[in-house]
């Protein structure tokens, strides 16, 4: 009898730890391939799941930002700590409101609600993948030895209970914490921080009080491609700054000393907000060098193309058969998403700046217009001139929502009529040494919307002005 007990006892022993093993490798197994869970909130969409574990009982968790790797500043206790990937931004009303908004605790709230239920959502699907690993498992396990059905349907069916339990309980030990430390989470900055926090950056150098007006941005405002400006520095000529850029232009109508700063290849992180390596030369930051131009009323931005890609996407369109596939349309969403966020930090900086100039946010020009014949031999078809312009026009909304939430003036220099493959195109031609970017006459059409939209705003002001007076 009591021989019977012990041999009982050991069966049921070695069915316990059978199934805890079982019940840990399908745990492990659910962790590394249940899906992360997508939430939604002020335009960002975040998809929430879990790091792999490791051993240590406390630590950041995993952040991919557009498939840039970083650790969050939020420490969170236990074994098993989130993974958040942002995957898009959208710039609509609700994001809108959401930077505009005086009390953006609700907003906020609505982020971390968001992240803790997609923490939530994302382990009812591990348990259920961990009972589907747990089954598979134990299915093999009964047929290894040969178990007769009635048995194998017992050891399935408390197996998997048991790996249920199991995971729960781990789940409860090793990730209870997270949701309060996800719950402190108000904006994206919560979780990766700021490379400036608060006010703009201070100026590098000695200040500029002579300088009116500042244009930064990328080879449009440049002017690339058009004669370059007088007794030209190695910087000057490496960035095609030209003598006849919008910058020139404004300063010739308005007799002002215009700085224009502006490099060919810019990006709003690299060129205006970060140094830019050209060639051998070396640019500082854009936004550094209009600091110390402390006292200039006026700034005009031109940027996004370089952050889109916008010549090589233009240039593969020609060559492809199409270019609405899947893979070049999530390529452009993917970039259109990581220069939102430089943008708005870029837009963010300028309304930091003390002196509190006029901000033009200048949008891209339509390069093309109805008559494409010119282009045909170069592989552009009205189907795929039609995809570009929407493209850009998605780049020149996202410009003008983000122009208007920080109350700088958004504007649209047009070219209708004078396209590429008119009698007089304000575009260089696809033979040119500057394809697709202003000619002289283009940049100046660029400096006559610019000063339009300036008396427009003086306009506005001065009317204002009387109005308060009466």
């Amino acid at each position: 009898m009591k021989r019977t007990l012990v041999l009982r006892a050991r069966i049921i022993g070695g069915f316990a730890l059978a199934f805890l093993l079982v019940a840990g490798i399908a745990s492990w197994l659910a962790l590394i391939v249940t899906p992360a869970q997508s939430v939604s909130t002020a335009g960002q969409t975040v998809a929430v799941g879990a790091a792999r574990p490791g051993l240590s009982l406390s630590g950041p968790g995993e952040l991919d930002l557009f498939g840039q790797a970083m650790a969050t500043r939020q420490q969170f206790s236990g074994l098993i700590r989130p993974r958040l990937e942002l995957t898009r931004i959208t710039i609509d009303d609700q994001l809108t409101q959401f930077v505009q908004s005086s009390d953006k605790r609700a907003a906020a709230g609505g982020l971390s609600s968001a992240l803790v239920s997609g923490w939530r959502h994302y382990f009812v699907w591990q348990t259920v993948i961990t009972a589907g690993f747990a089954v598979l498992l134990l299915l093999a396990l009964a047929g290894a030895r040969h178990y007769p059905r009635p048995k194998m349907v017992r050891v399935v069916g408390i197996g998997t209970l048991v790996a249920i339990v199991a995971n729960v309980v781990a789940v409860v030990a090793f990730a209870a914490g997270t949701p309060g430390t996800l719950r402190q989470v108000k904006s994206l900055d919560d979780l990766v921080g700021s490379s400036r926090p608060g006010a703009a950056p201070r100026p590098a150098g000695d200040v500029r009080p002579g300088v009116q007006a500042v244009v930064i941005g990328d080879s449009t405002a440049a002017g690339l491609g058009n004669p370059l400006v007088d007794k030209p520095s190695a910087l000057d000529t490496a960035c095609g700054r030209s003598a006849d850029s919008y910058a020139a232009d404004l300063a010739a109508v308005n007799g002002w000393n215009v700085l224009n700063l502006a490099c060919s290849g810019a990006t709003a992180s690299e060129g205006i907000l970060g140094v830019q390596y050209i060639g051998n030369q070396v640019a500082p930051p854009q936004f550094s060098l209009l600091e110390q131009a402390d006292r200039a009323t006026v700034v005009a931005v031109s940027i996004g193309a370089n952050d889109l890609q916008w010549h090589s996407m233009a240039v593969l369109c020609a060559l492809a058969a199409t270019c609405d596939d899947q893979a070049s349309t999530a390529y452009f969403q993917s970039n259109l998403a990581g220069f939102t966020r430089d943008y708005y930090e870029l837009l963010h900086d300028l309304a930091a700046l003390p002196q509190h100039p006029q901000v033009l946010i200048n949008e891209y020009f339509a390069p093309f217009g109805s008559d494409v014949s010119c282009l045909t031999q170069a592989g552009f078809t009205e189907a795929k001139v039609s995809v570009l312009l929407s493209r850009l026009g998605t780049l020149n909304t996202v410009l003008k929502d983000g122009a208007q939430t920080f109350g700088f003036t958004p504007v649209q220099p047009r070219f209708d009529g004078h396209e590429l493959c008119t009698s007089q195109p304000y575009v260089q031609g696809l033979h040119d040494s500057a394809p697709l970017h202003p000619t002289a006459a283009g940049e100046l059409a660029i400096a006559l919307a610019d000063q339009q939209a300036l008396a427009k705003q003086d306009t506005s002001v001065n009317a204002a002005g009387e109005t308060a007076k009466s």
